[in-house]
């Protein structure tokens, strides 16, 4: 394997005014100097409506706020060919829920990423669950700066232990120094100095440490508490300077003004450490116990400060054997003894100082950025692996996790004495915008998969609606179905598309198949038949697809019906015409663009071709759909349908978003038919791959689904999740799930479909 050549590391970066910012820089920097071998770069976010003018160091920044600029970050980053990519995580410094955004960029990456967790929540919300194993799946290395951090991967998100690594915060690498020279420069000769330094912000508990500082003086009259930092920004973005005008006026309520100094400046390098060099006791007295990692504690300790902290977990780590002290959350009483034993005890501290300073040399940048540099070497290999690993022949087939519980309670909601609405505001039912056939076919098609085994058969009367919405839909003067039906139960046309009459009539054929009623499944096979006289005029690729998939079905129940078999043969030509007409080695297709609903024009001829024995159909669906399914797959592996903004444009590879339940419902069908007339167990994982696109396995880490209710929200946006839960939605996800349940019940049978063999040509 090729040494290291270029590595880019994914953060905030100065001057940004941040830890993270901080931490990125410092790393860069630390194998820049380590490595001069490494070409090294920051790829920079930026908070929301803000601009920074940014070193050369930075290579590219990426507005938090803006998917496009996730999408194009990764581009970048593949067109440059780095090596690996190290990526500084922190929950608020990424866009969308819990930072999902990130995942839009790391998905698309074709190099090894290697991701630094700031923070490893031992409580997360779900969506911070779900974000957090999609970030641990995406990385072929994870590190954690205490040994706290590998304890929660591992228990909590079941990280193995081999994917993590323990790097402590980096420190600058300076000579030990007692502090009497540097309280000359900065004017605090004679005075006993208490430091805390970072951006201001409530969680920092600078209030607990004021509160303490009377008790500190009736013993060290000449104690002074230096607080360096600037507010936090998204703090003053938001409140003003209301939280640092607070602890001051605490201060002048306590009366110790003269005895308190807020220094407001955000303080670079050089003269940041000139201030801890002259303090005496640095203290972080923070209130919440989950931090994972504090850049200020670090800096303290490995210039030999004696540190008084609350036990939160870095704390807990650094500061044991002796090389600090810890006291209560909040305990203002506690924080003040602690720290006037320290100041008025002179030989405890020093040896305090001592120890601390000889512990924290691991910790240099130096030795940090070498650390890295190894760990970048294994995720490579550890990735090349990966790419490269085959399966051993007859290995045991992986299985999903099961699929959940059928619930319907919501599409009940959706639905009235009409039929099922058409849209919803949020989850209420919206009747500004009616009925559409289209639905209420999806809604037929669900109410004949119900009734297979292992499921609850939806209500007869709501059957008999929907059944009955078709019927009404059929217009005997144009011989078609209308699609568009108010509120007020008036048609809005005469005649619907060509596309919602294919749908209209693959419902039928499944109701003439599978329908609970005898005199029903009469019914669907009567109109079928009528309405399919039409069919052979239409133009819509799509059309014949969805009448090809009812073909299917009415065929099956009325084999003597030899027009139906005409058509059905004559349909599946067309789109082989198509196939051979625009198919070339990159584009294996039956149209120019893609557009809604693709896979289901594959899954038409594959099962026509298994129905009728014609192998050449099969091979033509199977191959369109292998295609399809590239296009489908993010670079991570998870399912991507084709996006809307795309439709129209022609022979470019689809765009990422909006992105809809139809579009992962059509693939689950159709890779699940190629498994049954392939017997390749991998198109199963696609369907499983399609299914938790439903579930929050997709470019947002949103879950589209919610299993308790049934509910599904109509798509995601490049930013967001559509809230809207209208009824083509519910209905694809049922119909997606109804697909995964059966298949479930299928490997507990332990069935496997053999290969379709050669009959006839």
């Amino acid at each position: 394997m090729t040494p290291l050549r270029r590595i880019a590391v994914i953060g905030n970066s100065l001057p940004r005014r941040c830890g993270i910012a901080t931490y990125t820089t410092d790393l860069k920097n630390a194998i820049s100097i380590a490595r001069p071998d490494l070409e090294a770069c920051i790829v920079a976010m930026t908070d929301r409506g803000q601009t920074y003018d940014y070193p050369p160091a930075v290579a590219f920044q990426i507005r938090d706020n803006n998917i496009e600029d996730y999408m194009r970050a990764a581009d970048f980053l593949n067109a440059g060919q780095f090596d690996t990519v190290c990526l500084q995580h922190e929950f608020g410094i990424f866009g969308g829920e819990a930072g999902a955004h990130i995942l839009v960029l790391l998905s698309r990456l074709a190099m090894p990423v290697v991701t630094t967790f700031h923070t490893v929540l031992a409580k997360p919300s779900p969506a911070q669950r779900t974000v957090m194993e999609r970030i641990v799946d995406a990385s072929s290395k994870v590190v954690v700066m205490a040994h706290k951090g590998r304890e929660l991967l591992h228990d909590v998100y079941l990280v193995p232990d081999d994917k993590i690594e323990v790097i402590p915060h980096g420190i600058p690498d300076v000579a030990f120094a007692e502090p009497d020279a540097a309280k000359a420069r900065l004017g605090f000769e004679q005075k006993s100095v208490i430091l805390t330094f970072g951006l201001l912000s409530p969680n920092k508990g600078i209030d607990v440490m004021i509160d303490a500082m009377p008790s500190i003086l009736r013993r060290c009259e000449n104690a002074v508490y230096v607080v360096l930092g600037a507010t936090h920004p998204n703090l003053v973005r938001n409140e003003g300077e209301a939280y640092r005008e607070g602890l001051m006026a605490r201060v002048r309520e306590l009366g110790i003004d003269d005895h308190v100094v807020f220094l407001d400046r955000f303080a670079d390098l050089a003269t940041l450490l000139e201030f801890i060099s002259m303090c005496d006791v640095y203290v972080t007295p923070y209130l919440n116990e989950a931090q994972m990692t504090s850049g200020t504690l670090a800096y303290s300790f490995g210039m030999g400060k004696p540190v008084v902290s609350t036990p939160y977990w870095h704390a807990r780590e650094l500061l044991a054997d002796e090389c600090g002290v810890l006291v209560p959350f909040g305990d203002a009483a506690a924080i003040g003894s602690e720290i006037a034993n320290l100041l008025t005890d002179a030989a405890r501290r020093q040896a305090m100082s001592r120890r601390a300073y000889a512990a924290s040399r691991m910790m240099t940048w130096e030795r940090v950025a070498e650390r890295y540099a190894a760990v970048f070497e294994t995720a490579r290999q550890g990735h090349r692996l990966k790419v490269f690993v085959r399966s051993d022949v007859g290995a045991p087939e992986l299985r999903s996790p099961a699929p959940p519980d059928m619930q319907i309670g919501y599409f009940l909601s959706m639905c009235d004495d009409v039929g099922l609405f058409q849209h919803a505001v949020h989850s209420v039912p919206d009747r500004a915008h009616g009925y559409c056939v289209d639905d209420n076919a999806r809604a037929l098609l669900l109410a004949c998969a119900l009734n297979g085994p292992g499921e609850r058969p939806l209500p007869d009367v709501l059957t008999t609606r929907f059944a009955a919405f078709v019927q009404h839909a059929w217009n005997p003067d144009t011989r078609q179905f209308r699609n568009f039906m108010g509120f007020d139960r008036t048609w809005l046309e005469d005649r619907g598309s060509e596309d919602s009459h294919g749908r209209t009539l693959w419902a039928l054929g499944e109701a003439a198949r599978r329908d609970a009623s005898p005199a029903r499944r009469l019914w669907a096979a009567a109109l079928f038949a009528k309405a399919l006289s039409i069919a052979e005029s239409f133009r819509s690729p799509r059309a014949w697809a969805f009448m090809l998939l009812g073909l299917d079905a009415y065929c099956a129940v009325a084999p003597d019906d030899v027009h139906a078999r005409e058509v059905r043969h004559s349909l599946a030509d067309r789109l082989m015409s198509c196939l051979t007409s625009v198919e070339t080695p990159d584009w294996i297709w039956f149209e120019e663009g893609l557009a809604y609903e693709n896979a289901r024009l594959p899954q038409a001829l594959i099962l026509t071709g298994m129905a009728t024995q014609m192998p050449r159909y099969l091979d033509a669906g199977l191959r369109s759909l292998r295609w399809l399914m590239t296009q489908q797959t993010s670079a991570a592996g998870y399912f991507r349908p084709v996006g809307t903004a795309g439709f129209g444009e022609q022979r470019q590879p689809p765009r990422a978003f909006d992105q809809q339940p139809v579009e992962a419902t059509a693939t689950i069908a159709a890779c699940l038919a190629a498994w049954r007339g392939e017997g390749d167990a991998e198109w199963k994982a696609m369907a499983m791959r399609a299914f938790a696109w439903f579930l929050g396995r997709n470019d947002l880490s949103v879950a589209l689904a919610d299993p308790i209710t049934g509910s599904c929200r109509d798509g995601l946006h490049p930013d967001r999740a559509n809230e809207n839960r209208g009824g083509e939605s519910v209905v694809c996800y049922l119909l997606g799930l109804a697909e995964m349940r059966q298949l479930a019940r299928a490997q507990s049978l332990m069935t496997k479909p053999a290969p379709l063999r050669a009959v006839g040509a």
